[in-house]
């Protein structure tokens, strides 16, 4: 996922900008911090399974790093970054303690670069994935539930968080997708770029950097995220009412 080695500062500063924006909105608005908190368990498990998708695909391919520093798990505590958790919960967007990998370990069937591209892409499709049985999982709720229990102040609750859940999930996936580091696309999409784009594109790395610190404040990166997120959702929601038939 993320992998922070540029511009940390900025970063922090950015987020402590934007807590103080909205500190007094989830103060004057008891339903904004209500929404708030019910899409914290939504957050936990959308990072914890992209990171250890990470950490599991570098396993498979040969490379026991993850493993051995304990990141083959799936609890939350392993794979929270303060900083990146937090920008979840208040941007919709955000990232994990990135998962250490060597790329020399991968298995030799493959390219190195293959295998980057396999391991980056592995976290987003998670969440993809995660995302679509979320909500075959909000569907066989709402299909078999009792109206009593949907309209219960518990119902309610499991419902909105299953509908948080699956949003931040999209979110996570289709936003670790953009081509540009520290995010995974930028891995991704190298095995199909011609050589002289890939030296000039490890060359000028720095500048993606400034490139997605600045679309990232000027809501440029919500922009290019929100029509496949919208896709997405409404491929995976039709899917689901297809199935339960809702």
């Amino acid at each position: 996922m993320f992998n922070f080695s540029f511009d940390k500062r900025i970063i922090y500063i950015i987020i402590a900008i934007m807590i103080l924006s909205t500190v007094s909105q989830y103060i004057t608005n008891p339903g904004a911090l209500f929404a708030l908190l019910v899409s914290v368990p939504g957050v936990l498990i959308a990072i914890t399974f992209h990171e250890f998708a990470h950490g599991y695909a570098a396993y498979k391919l040969g490379d026991n790093t993850a493993k051995n520093e304990g990141r083959l798990s799936l609890n939350p505590l392993d794979h929270l970054d303060p900083v990146g958790t937090l920008m979840l919960l208040l941007a919709g967007f955000g990232w994990g303690k990135p998962v250490h990998v060597n790329p020399t370990q991968y298995t030799r069937k493959i390219s190195m670069e293959k295998g980057e591209a396999i391991v980056s892409v592995a976290g987003p499709l998670m969440n993809i994935v995660l995302a679509f049985l979320l909500a075959l999982i909000y569907g066989a709720l709402v299909k078999f539930a009792s109206i009593g229990f949907l309209l219960s102040t518990v119902g309610n609750i499991i419902k909105l968080m299953l509908a948080a859940a699956i949003a931040t999930n999209i979110g996570l996936g289709v936003f670790n997708l953009i081509p540009l580091p520290p995010l995974d696309g930028s891995k991704i999409i190298m095995p199909f770029l011609p050589y002289n784009a890939k030296q000039w594109f490890r060359s000028n790395e720095q500048i993606f950097y400034v490139i997605f610190v600045v679309i990232w404040i000027t809501g440029i990166a919500s922009l290019i995220i929100t029509p496949p997120i919208n896709w997405i959702s409404t491929g995976i929601m039709t899917v689901t009412q297809m199935i339960f038939g809702i």
